[in-house]
């Protein structure tokens, strides 16, 4: 019954997509009220049937019907109940129903939340994200549909979910990567409304930014989660291993992250309209490249979904609808995006779209090596194999001017800067980054290239950050000297305080990478009970192996003592790591021991059993691994602030209420009209 109602939802939800898709932008043309405000209505129906229907898909997992096909594929009666929920979207089908779960989630928020923005933008905004839901629902409904019934005939237990879903990474991960992910359609919507419309002044920067900081700080978390579910699940003690599926989710990343960044050029200085443009489409393009790529099943990963080839092709599909419809319009379009503004080879503009450029080459990095090798094989010229040398050495490469002008960028003022009025912050910043290179590499008692260019680059990042905070308290100094220093860092809006943060999470991370990339110590050891070894000044002790009973799985758990000193009597934590079996899916997994510190991780995972009754054991202590994660951290708080600034509280914001003679009116439309007519009605 559940099953049957979740199906109809579906089609409901698709017919809501279809009829959005056509009478707001309709009336946005026409200059049709009527039409327009349907957009709204039709955005939280398609949001409520389609949360309709994943209700109904949770509901299937969570009472075991295994007359579904997807719940017997994914689900055993005896998985906790915990891991039934999560294992809706642990398989194909239900993963994708998430993904426009949350899709529908951000065309609604769209709705409710752009109460400032015209009529008509919102309707064409919502109107392009319900011609890109079409395609999303057509893909459930004919090749991925969840609800597929055996009836009458159906197994009377599931062959339970995948073992290395069975974690608590598994719950936050992928609906956080998801929400980032999909979020970069509603930054698409707009750019594509502005094309539209010719409306191609600075206004829908300011209205898509908040947008895409939401998405931006989503998909940061979210390729944190992955990062640090992968180091401590997978047992391999690595944090970062240039997966395919992982490289398919950070390139949208690193567009994204060029994106945020030129729209607050364009916000600000109206300058690098068609670029920033073409960012936009191409962050969400790259977002569906990656849907492909996961779900199209040409990518081997640990991480993608096992899948037939004509899935495949649907959502290739889209991907050549959206991305081919969007690149004419926009070639048609480009040659009326003149920029206003004018600046100088020296200012903080070069600096920005310096960094984009570089971002945009990481990306084409990151993209070759994905795709290069699957393209060589296809054509008949064998198998070949891009690893990690290759993309950490392509990624030295760009990172060294990237922090460069990362430091420069925020100590250069707009239009103009003179190179000689930072040339003595940019030395001093220099000279303290080098000297706390030396001193880290001394605390390690040796030196290596990378540890110590990475060491400059990070701290070089935080002293440029201070040294502009300085800057910027100085000059409120100036204007009113009464002021305390407290009250002259109040005056900072959110916004700025959310680069800062933004620039230190950043730092933050580079300094977590550079100190595990190159200080880690591992061991692979055989131990029995009573055996020590010592590593990297840490003593760890086996005291062997107990029986572990859980509820679909059995297996072992190692435990392990660590000491400070050789003669085991100062303690400093005890571990234990679990081999567990799992007899429905005839596959065994590792739950690594891990004891987390502000400066290092103790990690040990138990292997397998040897035939003198000694254990296989594997040893790392890694330096400063968490600060990885944290800097991850400290990035999404930044976007948030960010997003806290009050001019973009819309919920406060006048209502412009636009009478629109033809499309030539909304083309003459400047952001600087709408805050006077705003005013004015307000």
């Amino acid at each position: 019954m559940f099953a049957e109602l979740g199906h109809f939802s579906l089609v409901l939800a698709l017919l809501m997509s279809m009829l959005l898709s056509v009478y707001p932008m309709w009336g946005a043309y026409k200059n049709q009220v009527q039409y327009m405000a349907l957009a709204k209505p039709l955005a939280i129906g398609m949001f409520l049937f389609t949360a309709i229907s994943f209700g109904a898909l949770v509901n299937a997992f969570y009472t075991d019907d295994f007359s579904v096909a997807y719940v017997a594929n994914h689900s055993n009666s005896l998985l906790p109940w915990y891991y039934k929920i999560t294992a809706v979207w642990g398989g194909h089908e239900g993963s994708f129903l998430l993904w426009i779960l949350i899709f529908s989630i951000w065309t609604v928020g769209v709705a409710v939340l752009s109460r400032g923005i015209p009529q008509a933008m919102v309707a064409r905004v919502l109107s392009i994200l319900g011609m890109v839901a079409i395609g999303f629902y057509l893909y459930l409904l004919l090749a991925s549909n969840p609800f597929e019934s055996l009836l009458p005939f159906y197994p009377v237990d599931g062959r339970d979910l995948n073992p290395l879903l069975q974690d608590f990474g598994m719950i936050i991960h992928p609906p956080m990567l998801y929400m980032g992910y999909v979020g970069f359609a509603v930054a698409f919507a707009f750019a594509i409304s502005a094309l539209l419309s010719g409306q191609l002044d600075s206004t829908w920067a300011r209205w898509s930014r908040p947008w895409t900081l939401a998405a931006w700080c989503f998909l940061t978390l979210g390729l944190s989660l992955g990062s640090w579910w992968a180091y401590y699940e997978l047992g391999w003690g690595g944090w970062w291993f240039w997966d395919p599926v992982e490289n398919a989710a950070l390139m949208p990343w690193l567009v994204g992250t060029a994106l945020v960044h030129s729209l607050a050029v364009t916000e600000k200085r109206k300058i690098f309209k068609s670029w920033t443009v073409l960012l936009a489409i191409s962050a969400f393009s790259l977002s569906l490249l990656g849907t492909f790529l996961v779900r199209s099943g040409v990518l081997v990963s640990v991480h993608s979904f096992a899948s037939d080839p004509t899935r495949g092709l649907f959502i290739l599909a889209i991907l050549g609808v959206v991305v081919g419809g969007s690149l004419v319009l926009y070639a048609i379009r480009a040659p009326q995006l003149k920029s206003i503004g004018r600046y100088e080879w020296f200012s903080r503009e070069v600096m920005l779209i310096g960094n984009n450029l570089l971002l945009t080459a990481a990306t084409i990095v990151v993209l070759m090596g994905t795709l290069l090798p699957l393209v060589h094989k296809e054509i008949g010229l064998g198998s070949i194999s891009i690893g990690a040398p290759f993309f950490n050495q392509m990624f030295t490469y760009l990172i060294v001017p990237f922090v460069l002008l990362l430091a420069m960028g925020p100590l250069s003022r707009w239009k103009k800067q003179s190179a000689k009025a930072i040339q003595k912050q940019m030395l001093i910043g220099f000279v303290i980054s080098v000297c706390a290179a030396l001193l880290i590499q001394a605390s390690y008692n040796q030196m290596t290239y990378m540890a110590t260019l990475g060491s400059i680059l990070s701290v070089w990042i935080l002293v440029s950050t201070l040294q502009e905070i300085m800057q910027r308290v100085a000059k409120e100094n100036n204007k009113t000297s009464s002021s305390t220093t407290w009250q002259r860092l109040r005056r900072l809006t959110p916004s700025h305080w959310g680069m800062v943060l933004g620039h230190l999470g950043f730092a933050v991370t580079l300094i977590g990478i550079t100190l595990v990339s190159n200080y880690d110590q591992e061991k692979d050891v055989r131990m029995r009970t009573g055996d020590v070894v010592e590593i990297s000044g840490y003593v760890f002790q086996f005291n062997g192996v107990r029986e572990l009973t859980g509820p679909n799985y059995y297996g072992h758990v190692g435990i392990v003592d660590v000491y400070t000193d050789t003669t085991l009597t100062e303690k400093i934590t005890h571990l234990e790591a679990e081999k567990r079996f799992y007899p429905v899916q005839r596959s065994s997994m590792t739950e690594a021991g891990i004891d987390s510190g502000i400066s290092r991780d103790l990690f040990m995972a138990l292997g397998e059993q040897l035939n003198d009754g000694a254990w296989a054991v594997r040893i790392y202590v890694k330096p400063f691994v968490n600060w990885i994660w944290a800097g991850s951290i400290i990035m999404a708080l930044g976007g948030l602030l960010s997003i806290s600034d009050k001019r973009y509280r819309m919920a406060k914001v006048a209502k412009v209420k636009q009478r629109l003679s033809g499309e030539q009116t909304a083309t003459a439309t400047s952001s600087d009209v709408l805050a006077t007519k705003a005013q004015g009605q307000a």
